[in-house]
């Protein structure tokens, strides 16, 4: 299980500074979770990158915990947490927000629909300095398979309403694969999300309060199996929420989210 490092002190003195933590939120992922966990493991390790993965497993009824304890046993770097109801991506994201002990985190999909060699280049970008890496997966040299027309086009409706409303020429906000420094993640606490609005939260918080953030084209692949826990209906008043809300955090603020010393946020946040 996880160690809570409380103070910079005790994470500085744990010597996981240099850990990238993966955070996987999964329902019901028992045919996708072991290739998606073991091309992480063959990703990152052959780019010796130290590394630790964290799934969520989010109240399932398959047999998802039983693939993860039996995963657990053959891979040390990988541990899972329970999540308690409420379901929900958000709520799982946020209780893996809450553990992880890197210093860095990524957010990456059960179902392998993200690349794992993507994210080694993001953890590269971020190593230059940056406090987030955002994917884009509608640039000119990002690749997307299998998208379902009717939710292609809602999802360039939202995005082209966020980029207007907010004047930044990031282009796929909704894009749930992204990566955060520590301090990144302590800065835009709290967060209110409970479903996929979550990924529209995360970073209009981080470009609100003046965090630095770099975008890289990613590659998307649609599930081979299963059921996508995505449900058009969260485009609706739930987005439009958590829009409006950051909306108004960035009309009314004056830049007073962060604090001269950076070092100083990364302490854990209050849980």
């Amino acid at each position: 299980m996880p160690v809570e490092v409380r103070s910079l002190a005790e994470w500085e003195a744990a010597g996981i500074k240099d850990l990238l933590s993966v955070v996987i939120p999964a329902h019901n992922e028992e045919r996708h979770i072991v290739g998606t966990v073991k091309s992480l493991i063959s990703a990152l390790s052959a780019a010796g990158i130290k590394y630790e993965i964290l799934v969520v497993n989010d109240n399932s009824d398959d047999d998802t915990e039983q693939v993860l304890l039996t995963l657990c046993r053959e891979h040390s770097e990988l541990h899972y947490v329970n999540n308690t109801p409420p379901g929900g991506y958000g709520f799982a994201i946020r209780r893996g927000l809450a553990q992880f002990r890197g210093g860095a985190v990524a957010i990456v999909m059960a179902d392998g629909s993200d690349d794992p060699v993507d994210l080694v280049r993001f953890y590269r970008k971020l190593e230059e300095g940056y406090d987030c890496v955002f994917g884009s997966r509608f640039n000119r040299d990002a690749s997307v398979s299998g998208y379902p027309v009717h939710k292609l086009i809602l999802n360039r409706m939202a995005n082209l309403f966020i980029q207007c409303l907010f004047l930044i020429r990031y282009n796929d906000t909704t894009n749930a694969f992204k990566l955060f420094s520590r301090s990144a993640i302590a800065g835009i606490q709290p967060l209110l999300s409970s479903h996929f609005n979550l990924t529209v939260e995360m970073p209009l918080k981080c470009i609100v309060r003046g965090y630095r953030y770099a975008v890289l084209s990613n590659s998307w692949r649609n599930r081979k199996e299963g059921i996508s826990k995505f449900k058009i209906r969260e485009m609706g008043s739930r987005y439009l929420f958590i829009i409006f809300y950051c909306l108004i955090e960035k009309m009314l603020s004056r830049g007073d989210y962060l604090v001269a010393d950076r070092s100083a946020q990364l302490q854990v946040w209050p849980r």
